[in-house]
């Protein structure tokens, strides 16, 4: 969970990251923000990989 968070920070900045993860609900992650898609029981690198392709995350931070 800890490098999940780092390159959450890194992506979107340390002040915006969490609150990304609580309001952006995916479609991908079944309809669901990251903070529920976490609290389901998602695995933090299955959200991360979610994040990268709905965000556009570039190659090299994924």
């Amino acid at each position: 969970m800890t490098v999940f968070w780092q390159r959450m920070a890194e992506h979107f900045g340390p002040g915006y990251a969490d609150t990304f993860a609580r309001d952006h609900v995916m479609s991908d992650l079944g309809g669901r923000t990251v903070h529920e898609a976490l609290d389901a029981g998602w695995e933090a690198k299955d959200v991360w990989r979610v994040v990268c392709a709905v965000m556009n995350v570039p190659g090299e931070k994924r």
